[in-house]
């Protein structure tokens, strides 16, 4: 899960700032004192030191002591970092997945390298460059560096193919590829489009409209957007993707800092669905990005959240890069939603720890299956700006629908199960052996949700991974737990079997958020009944 709000700015590492006489001496002070320290450990320290490794650590202990997102990356970090939310990199264009310590390809990208040589979900990846990957305990990072590299070269690997007595060869030509932020988009119910979003990226809000356009045709009348768990990412594309939904001038964000003045994001007149019944699904993990698009909606009364209480990052970070390529994300200012509202949670500085544990504790305080264990002070209210209801800042946005966590159907033996990845691999073992007669049995996702059963040679399969796992079996948990096993795998099958979209199309029957959404969604007296409670 990624925290983050970036601004698309690059500043130079020289910040053109106009800092007081007396500031400026402050400054070269400490600088001096810093660098005085560095020069005696590196020149007079009874061992030898690594002096760019002290310089770093340095950079990180100033930084953990301001909040908790001002963070130091190196070069590598801020590589890995950047790339998902730029919206692409260079390398093969496959989604795999580490299945007994052997990479398996779940996903040829269409269009991407791999594709264009013939290689096919369900192969399995041995050798890079007649390096052996496979059964070697390789880390996933390492793998990555392997297969990723710069657009026009070439990289070999072998592959090992269900059917096929021999390793088969693939010489591949790297290119850019894709990294798209939008999970799934499909019609929820003949009037009602469901669209999820992962994180917002610089590709994002055009993502964002293909899929809107899209359901438009196929006669799509209300929206059903679905931002759990998404973390946020760059604050431009949650400015674009609220200005979708809310009229010309209406305040989007404004960020503010001791350093930054108030800076206002509006609406403007290109919005594509300001008309329409709106609901937005948020849950615990919903940050930064996500809660500037529910806040806004929200406090112009233009729609209904549903869910749980989003994750309370209300603090903006400013990437500051480095000479040798490393990253200073510094918090340089709060945003506020229309209403004036901060969600940041509250925090010590320095205590990352105590800030890391919320969301546990929120768990154990019963926050999460019952609504009235949330108190707020009423410091804390605001006033919607249309309807004029109640809302609260100071930790969060809380949703104006709220849904418990469904914890019956998750037993500790199912979490085993999840967290030794056994019922993935259950569903990969079936799918490989019976690809091709999947495809001409369920040529379509319709066909698969309405006819296809997870079958008792999958299950039984499952309990033989789970007992060389070492999985204790509990009959009473493994009952209790049934119908959300074989949902999951009938999920996992369809995704292999057709893409990420198909898996949510399966998934989301357990979607109680989604399940309320579309009650409300469809009952206009209702869906007006929640925007006008106070």
């Amino acid at each position: 899960m990624i925290f983050r709000i970036l601004l698309p700015v690059c500043l130079a590492f020289t910040i053109n700032v106009h800092p007081s006489d007396a500031q400026s001496q402050a400054l070269n002070s400490e600088a001096r004192k810093v660098a005085g320290a560095l020069y005696a450990i590196a020149s007079f320290y009874v061992d030898s030191v690594n002096s760019e490794k002290l310089a770093e650590d340095a950079i990180r202990g100033m930084l953990e002591k301001l909040d908790p997102h001002s963070t130091y990356m190196d070069k590598e970090e801020t590589k890995e970092m950047t790339e998902p939310l730029q919206g692409n990199f260079d390398g093969i264009g496959i989604q795999f997945n580490m299945l007994t310590d052997t990479v398996y390809i779940i996903q040829v990208i269409p269009g991407g390298p791999s594709e264009k040589v013939g290689l096919l979900a369900g192969d399995r990846i041995i050798e890079v460059n007649d390096t052996v990957i496979a059964g070697v305990q390789m880390k996933t990072t390492d793998i990555m560096k392997r297969l990723r590299g710069a657009k026009g070269s070439e990289v070999r690997v072998k592959v090992s193919r269900q059917g096929s007595p021999e390793l088969l060869e693939f010489k591949i030509t790297r290119g850019k590829i894709p990294v798209y932020s939008l999970d799934a988009a499909y019609m929820a119910d003949p009037a009602t489009g469901y669209i999820k979003l992962n994180r917002f990226a610089a590709t994002s809000a055009e993502e964002f409209r293909e899929a809107l356009d899209k359901l438009k045709r196929q006669g799509m009348k209300n929206l059903i957007l679905d931002l759990q768990s998404n973390g946020g990412g760059y604050l431009n594309a949650a400015i674009d993707l609220a200005d979708e939904f809310l009229d010309k001038n209406k305040l989007i964000v404004y960020t503010e800092g001791d350093k930054q003045r108030r800076e206002e994001s509006k609406a403007t007149s290109a919005g594509d669905f300001e008309e329409g019944r709106l609901v937005i699904l948020i849950d615990e993990a919903s940050a930064s990005a996500s809660e500037i698009v529910s806040g806004a909606v929200q406090d112009w009364d233009r729609g209904v959240l549903i869910g749980r209480r989003s994750f309370g990052k209300g603090l903006v970070q400013r990437p500051i890069p480095m000479p040798d390529g490393s990253m200073i994300r510094l918090t340089v200012a709060r945003y506020y939603t229309p209403t004036g509202r901060c969600i940041q949670k509250p925090y010590v500085n320095g205590d990352k720890e105590g800030y890391e544990q919320d969301l546990v504790k929120r768990f154990d305080h019963g926050e999460l299956m019952h609504a009235d264990s949330i108190h707020f002070a009423d410091s804390l209210k605001y006033k919607t700006l249309e309807k004029g209801r109640t809302v609260y800042g100071g930790g969060g946005i809380m949703p104006d629908i709220f849904v418990p966590v469904d914890t019956a159907r998750t037993t500790k033996y199912h979490r085993e199960l999840v967290a030794k990845g056994a019922i993935y691999r259950a569903s990969m073992n079936y799918i490989d052996s019976h690809r091709k007669e999947l495809k001409k049995a369920y040529p379509s996702i319709a066909d698969f949700k309405s006819k296809f059963e997870v079958n008792d040679a999958i299950l039984n399969d499952l309990r033989t991974l789970a007992d060389a796992e070492k999985i204790a079996f509990n009959e009473t948990e493994y009952q209790a737990s049934l119908p959300l096993i074989k949902l999951q795998l009938k999920a996992l099958i369809a995704r292999d079997l057709f893409d990420m979209n198909e898996y949510f199309i399966i998934i989301n029957d357990i979607n109680e958020s989604l399940q309320q959404a579309l009650k409300i969604i469809n009952d206009p007296e209702v869906y007006e009944q929640v925007l006008s409670r106070q």
